[in-house]
């Protein structure tokens, strides 16, 4: 890998000769855990500006049409997470000279408040061709984190490193992108109800004034105004703005009003679907409604495989937005897709036929990948996926894509395959989980959008097969063989640290905290990720092992989940010897008021909570404060404060629950009563709390 230093630049034909298609990875890490930023990514002409709002990419603008920019979310690392970009190069717009890619805070937050602010940049193969480290952040509250431009016909990429202390505003401005300060225009978007309409397109998205919107903003001397192309997965709010602002009703008679050119918004859409079931025109309760994807016929794991295969790839062909959302991460570019099932390849004396093939032709260019799918618990057999890997290799393939319930974790691959270094092409080996399919149909059809309604319906169809009971696309089931002994020896104190059994625990943990992550997102439209405590650089399967002793040593399984906009971290805590689930939030203590008033502000907060929610003070110094249960503490809010008067710095909320269940074997009953648990503690208790504001009002909000 080729390591930069600030203002450095290199050609990307010298490092690879496979970068028609990219992907950078921006990644900071936080002690706290809970330190985050979005990415953005702006395309500019040769004078050094944006050539419309179309072509700033963000939250709320994730793809261009042509699939030339990808924001593809943030994963999970060894070391925090990491944000990822996909840039087809080959669609770039020739009028495109520049690629900014960069970063912003806010809420006031700084980056000099994260470690490890870095970037890179990998092939269509993954290979990870560069990277660049930024060690001097500050107060700056945006970056630019470097710039692919073009240069005698080809690519290439500088470390630029360069901070905003105005936040993405400032970053914004200097590309010709207009800003207003919209910090009275925090009107709630309370009025948008289930269908998305809104009571006027002036008001700010969020509830209780969250989040703020940018109003539109008039069109400069001398130009024409031209509506903003249609943001991706976003609705028209002009519809329900009901009656003209004033200004425009009291224009003079003679005089046309002026036109408002409709800029990017960037308040995050909250788009839900309306909870309440159409009635059903059944006679009776045991008739059962039509499904395109019939799963009740399918008695053997092969024909379990070969359905979910041919129903997956056949529903990417037809609904672009998710074929582009499944394979932009593998270096695939934007393109016509069709997909194949159960096809014949030669290799050696006998033919291979792996379970699918996934084709996307761009300008006369194809891209290729072998599908090899697994359903229920059963394995990836590392001899099949190597000799697909050499099918690939041999026939000028890219990419070979597993399919299994199962996670892989960074650092630990589900399978062990041998690459040939010497070979001219390089075949990406890429996993995908079942979780994770579904997870990314959940998020367009129930909060970000699609092209169609029978988009959405293909996919709701696809969503309903894969959480069928009888579709053995379940995610992630099984702790392992080393799940029970460990327990039992945990319960009869005979574990060591250093056994390797223990290690196995942990990373089926970390699988399953991963999973739990994919589920809650993908029904709350929202980021969910694990929190990952530990010093930049650190190996994973260091940071295994010593979560691994940590268990033989305390008989605890502990993760973090940061959601995001809610006031702190969700802890899931897995006491293996006395077998209960604890899962808690710790609540800052408000900057101003009386202690009482946040005590009682908090017990109203709470209402609906359960009962049995513990409530514990949290106070400066190492002594606990006062505790008790919610159901006790109602009447008297006034005994959560300390008697000696020791300051105040929080609350800690939580719950407990037993493990596992009284039907299925111990593996499936402990990972549905993680699952179960989580999601009881955020519907019945985190739902409840103030959110923090997720964007900084005013000057920081860019109207493109």
């Amino acid at each position: 890998m080729h390591e930069m230093v600030k203002g450095a630049n290199v050609d990307l034909a010298d490092l690879s000769e496979d970068i028609d298609s990219v992907a950078l990875g921006l990644s900071w890490t936080s002690a706290a855990g809970d330190g985050d930023a979005d990415v953005s990514v702006l395309l500019l002409d040769a004078g050094g500006k944006v050539r419309g709002d179309a072509d700033f990419f963000f939250y709320n603008n994730p793809a261009a049409a042509d699939g030339s920019v990808q924001l593809l979310g943030k994963t999970p690392t060894a070391d925090g997470s990491e944000d990822r970009i996909s840039l087809d190069l080959t669609a770039m717009p020739s009028d495109v000279e520049r690629i900014v890619v960069g970063a912003s805070r806010y809420g006031g937050a700084r980056f000099g408040e994260l470690d490890g602010l870095r970037v890179t940049l990998a092939d269509r193969a993954g290979e990870v061709l560069l990277g660049f480290s930024i060690d001097d952040a500050g107060v700056e509250s945006a970056f630019i984190f470097g710039e692919i431009y073009r240069r005698g016909g080809g690519w290439r990429f500088r470390a630029v490193g360069q901070g905003y202390e105005t936040g993405l505003a400032g970053l914004a401005t200097d590309f010709g992108i207009d800003v207003e300060d919209d910090a009275g225009d925090d009107a709630g978007d309370d009025a948008e109800n289930d269908t998305g309409d809104t009571a006027g397109d002036t008001a700010g998205a969020g509830t209780g004034g969250e989040e703020t919107a940018v109003p539109d903003a008039a069109p400069e001397p001398g130009r024409t105004a031209e509506p903003l192309p249609a943001v991706p997965g976003q609705r028209d709010r002009r519809a329900a703005a009901g009656p003209a602002p004033a200004a425009e009703a009291a224009a003079p008679a003679g005089e046309q009003a002026p036109v408002r050119t409709r800029r990017p918004r960037t308040a995050r859409k909250k788009v839900t679907l309306p909870r309440v079931a159409r009635k059903s025109l059944a006679e009776n309760d045991s008739w059962r409604q039509a499904r395109l994807f019939p799963v009740s016929s399918l008695k053997s794991d092969r024909e379990r495989e070969m359905r979910a295969t041919s129903i997956l790839l056949s529903v990417m062909a037809q609904v672009p937005e998710f074929g582009r959302r499944l394979t932009a991460a593998f270096g695939a570019p934007a393109g016509r897709m069709e997909t194949f099932t159960e096809v014949s390849l030669p290799h050696g004396d006998s033919p291979k036929r792996p379970d699918g093939v996934i084709r996307v032709e761009r300008a006369g260019k194809l891209w290729t990948a072998l599908v090899e799918t697994k359903t229920n618990g059963n394995p990836l057999k590392a001899e099949q996926v190597q000799d697909y890997m050499d099918i690939a290799a041999r026939r000028g393939y890219e990419a070979v894509i597993t399919l299994s319930n199962d996670v892989a974790l960074e650092g630990s691959p589900l399978v062990d395959v041998r690459i040939d270094r010497r070979r001219k092409h390089k075949v990406a080996l890429r996993h995908l989980s079942w979780a994770e399919v579904a997870h990314q149909a959940q998020m367009l059809i129930r909060h970000e959008g699609v092209g169609n309604a029978a988009h959405a319906w293909l996919l709701q169809e696809l969503l309903h097969y894969l959480q069928h009971e009888n579709s053995g696309c379940h995610g992630f089931q099984n702790m392992g063989p080393s799940w029970v002994p460990v327990r039992n020896a945990i319960d009869e104190e005979t574990i060591c640290q250093g056994d390797q059994r223990a290690l196995e625990v942990v990373g089926s943990w970390e699988r399953l905290i991963r999973q739990v992550c994919l589920r809650l997102g993908g029904e709350l439209g929202q980021k969910v990720l694990p929190v990952q405590r530990v010093r930049r650089g650190a190996d994973p399967q260091s940071r295994r092992a010593a979560l691994a002793d940590g268990l033989c040593r305390d008989g605890r399984l502990h993760a973090e989940l940061r959601i995001e906009g809610t006031p702190g971290i969700l802890a899931v805590t897995a006491d293996l010897r006395t077998g209960r689930l604890r899962t808690s939030i710790e609540v800052p203590a408000p900057e101003q008021g009386y202690p009482l008033s946040w005590a009682k502000r908090l017990i109203r907060q709470l209402a609906e909570a359960p009962a049995d929610l513990h409530v514990e003070t949290l106070v400066e110094g190492e002594g606990g404060g006062p505790r008790g249960t919610l159901e006790r503490l109602r009447p008297e809010p006034g005994d959560l404060l300390p008697g000696d008067g020791a300051r105040i710095t929080g609350f800690r909320l939580s719950l407990l629950k037993g493990m596992g269940s009284t039907r299925g074997n111990a593996e499936t009953g402990f990972i549905r009563s993680v699952d179960d648990a989580v999601h009881r503690f955020h519907a019945g208790v985190v739902t409840h709390l103030e959110r923090r504001p997720s964007r900084r009002p005013g000057a920081e909000a860019p109207t493109g």
